[in-house]
């Protein structure tokens, strides 16, 4: 815990020195696995982009999975986002997606490759205008347990992953890179945290735009599938 908080500091002094700005990342998140097959999951993230102690973003999410294979979850989900600009609804989106999650390990490495293709609907309530978008992305996230051969209660461990964006129609086709690097701890088999720091890069015509996030987030997992062997899922910044 002290590691965690440790890093969550020299990362904002850095950022204060370099005198970029601070944007907060802030998650909570349920897992429920109902079924040896089947699991729901929600979200809920609250952002302040470029100044940390003022949200000006919120989203609500969730969906169903199907553990297909040990390493292979297929899901479906759907969600509302809202952002703010100068204290104002600046613009709502209700987004829908598919995605396909493949994961293996290598030794106490576990790789995670994850596919999605998400169809959004915006409205701009100051031009009462609607438009649409589809986006296309993928994340290569790796987690190496510190203190234990895999995440279980009491575990420390390390995640990083880098994430690309591709939209349609928009321009420039290549829209966003996400790279991140953080701290996790395992509580007991219901909770989980994490922190970390990620670097964001906006590519638009009008200019590129690099946003920096002070990451922290609850994890909750409830298994009722009666299986015997319990995995905790840390789905990570999303």
């Amino acid at each position: 815990m002290k590691l965690i908080l440790s890093l969550a500091l020299l990362i904002s002094f850095n950022l204060v020195k370099s005198q970029e700005h601070i944007s907060s990342f802030n998650a909570i998140t349920l897992t429920y696995k109902f079924h040896p097959k089947f699991f729901l999951y929600g979200e809920t993230q609250l952002r302040g982009i470029e100044e940390y102690s003022y949200p000006d973003y919120y989203e609500i999410k969730g969906g169903l999975g199907y553990n297909l294979t040990k390493n292979h979850k297929p899901f479906i989900g759907i969600g509302r986002y809202v952002t703010y600009r100068d204290q104002r609804l600046n613009r709502e989106e209700l987004r829908i997606w598919l995605q396909d999650v493949i994961d293996f390990r290598k030794g106490i490495v576990k790789f995670e490759n994850r596919f999605r293709a998400e169809k959004s609907y915006f409205y701009d309530p100051k031009k009462d205008a609607k438009s649409e978008r589809m986006r296309y992305r993928y994340r290569l996230n790796v987690t190496v347990p510190l203190n234990s051969k895999k995440v279980e209660p009491g575990t420390v461990f390390a995640n990083a992953f880098d994430e690309m964006f591709v939209v349609s129609p928009n321009k420039p086709t290549f829209a966003r890179n996400r790279v991140y690097g953080g701290m996790g701890y395992q509580i007991d088999k219901y909770f989980g945290i994490l922190c970390g720091y990620l670097w964001q890069r906006e590519f638009e015509a009008k200019g590129n735009r690099n946003l920096h996030f002070v990451y922290f987030a609850l994890n909750i997992n409830i298994d009722d599938s009666g299986s015997e062997k319990k995995t905790y899922h840390f789905p990570g910044l999303d």
